[in-house]
């Protein structure tokens, strides 16, 4: 069997991490971009100082921002953040026609207004594709530096699944699969949420103890809104639930850490995300998109309700950790 061509969709930090990872001398990998100026510069400076600094690519990664050449590999990843994923299937949608390539999607985020998560905002637009999902704990900058790591892949179609967990032999990624598909994304997104509340505990310098069980707590929170939207409890407990939980809760290296401390220490939201520029927190449109997903489906979820009340400026985070303490008392087991 040839070996199969594969196109990363998304230049950021873990799109070229992707192409690192999976681009070698018997395979080369396009990775694209939206915009042509940062493309043009990872072709000429070899390397993407805007979000991995320091990390060379290699001769076997081909940046583009041609997508309809990147629609020419049998295999797309899809590292593109939430909000815009909708307008970048939509046109993969019309540049496809018969063709029907495998999606990998490795964003990780909830739809506001519906609930729906980033597998199904795919299938709206391309109903006939094959769609898996990657997640787990993988911060890009380890990933992209060869640093071993381990992820899960979901996927309905078993041969499809098949065809993506080999993608990643002889490298340093150790792929898991799941026919859980639903609990995966739940994982991965919810995790972004929980990472925030982390941050806030650390920049308000509440300590080990304070995280540790806040994080534990998240866990159950997690597990709880994430069987109560489909997944599977067992999901919860693998890479993309505590897995990915931990190493966004505990790396200062997480965006969503980054912004919690940040905003833990007293800085404003407005003056975060303006210093982050082109970066994107996952967990502030998840925070929304979960809070939402929480009423409708009547799922307690306090964390997540304390971290909306500081996102929206409605309460500070000495407020909030507050809130969380004086909550009436419950027995551990209640999750």
């Amino acid at each position: 069997m040839s070996v199969p061509s594969v196109s990363i969709l998304g230049a950021g930090g873990w799109g070229t991490a992707l192409a690192l990872l999976l681009s070698g001398p018997d395979r080369e990998v396009v990775l694209w971009g939206h915009d042509p100026a940062h493309v043009e510069a990872l072709a000429k400076e070899g390397t993407n100082a805007k979000y991995l600094h320091g990390v060379g690519l290699s001769s076997s990664i081909r940046p583009t921002a041609d997508l309809a050449l990147a629609l020419q590999s049998e295999i797309l990843f899809l590292a593109i953040p939430s909000k815009y994923l909708a307008g970048i299937v939509s046109q993969l949608a019309a540049l496809c026609g018969n063709r029907s390539p495998i999606l990998v999607s490795c964003t990780k985020g909830i739809e506001l207004e519906r609930g729906l998560l980033m597998s199904e905002l795919i299938s709206e637009q391309m109903p006939s594709a094959i769609i898996a999902v990657l997640s787990g704990p993988n911060l890009a900058g380890e990933i992209a530096q060869g640093i071993p790591a381990a992820g899960v892949i979901g996927c309905h179609d078993v041969t499809a699944l098949s065809r993506v967990q080999e993608l990643f032999v002889g490298t340093r990624f150790r792929a898991y699969t799941s026919g859980d598909v639903r609990g995966i994304q739940l994982g991965g997104a919810l995790k972004n949420i929980f990472a925030i509340a982390a941050g806030i505990s650390d920049g308000l310098g509440l300590g080990e103890n304070a995280r540790a069980g806040l994080v534990t707590r998240s866990l159950a929170e997690m597990t709880r809104l994430g069987i109560a939207m489909g997944g599977s409890r067992d999901t919860f407990g693998g890479l993309s639930g505590i897995g990915d939980l931990m190493v966004t809760c505990f790396s200062p290296r997480s965006r969503n850490h980054q912004l919690g401390f940040r905003l833990g220490s007293g800085e404003s939201l407005a003056s975060i995300i303006t210093s982050m520029g082109s970066m994107v927190a996952e967990g502030i449109p998840t925070t929304m998109s979960a809070q939402a997903a929480a009423r409708r489906l009547s799922v307690m979820t306090p964390i997540i309700n304390e971290v909306s009340e500081i996102l929206q400026c409605r309460k500070t985070s000495a407020e909030a950790m507050k809130s969380l303490m004086g909550r009436d008392l419950r027995a551990e087991e209640e999750i």
